[in-house]
């Protein structure tokens, strides 16, 4: 697939960037990087080809991702004492495919959330779906296929 080379830096860049504002909890920042409607999802089978008709581990539109932010930001949410932490390690973001004006991104890896003395790792493999909006680039789709998708799974309090 020929794509610029200028272009392909830019969302690879952008995958990496968004993944350091969730690693530093700058999760309004974070909100604003997806279309109006953008929707974050993380599949329940690991071939799931519809989130919205078929039951999944989460899947949010922007409303339930900023009522997802404002209970972070709480002090008194029960769930966050202590306060959870992560960081996320990536493979390099790969452009897939492009299809009617969306880039298409694959980036396989490692998720470490914290909390107290507990520590949880899940390996995943991400999927963006980016388009450009007013000459900014915007996540129209962001799918977490977990490794282990199927299994009994802890609470994860962050963003994957």
């Amino acid at each position: 697939m020929e794509i610029a080379g200028s272009l392909r830096d830019a969302l690879i860049e952008f995958v990496y960037d968004e993944t350091l504002l969730l690693d530093e909890k700058r999760f309004e920042e974070w909100y604003e990087l997806f279309t109006e409607d953008g929707t974050y999802w993380m599949p329940l089978a690991l071939n799931q080809s519809d989130g919205l008709n078929q039951a999944s581990l989460m899947y949010e539109d922007r409303l339930l991702l900023k009522l997802r932010i404002d209970r972070l930001k709480q002090p008194r949410v029960f769930s966050q004492q202590p306060e959870s932490r992560c960081l996320h390690v990536l493979h390099r973001p790969a452009l897939y495919a492009v299809e009617n004006g969306i880039y298409r991104m694959r980036t396989p890896m490692i998720y470490t959330e914290t909390q107290g003395d507990e520590q949880q790792i899940f390996a995943a493999t991400v999927f963006h779906d980016l388009i450009v909006f007013d000459d900014v680039l915007k996540i129209k789709v962001k799918r977490v296929n977990l490794l282990n998708c199927d299994a009994a799974l802890p609470a994860i309090q962050l963003f994957i």
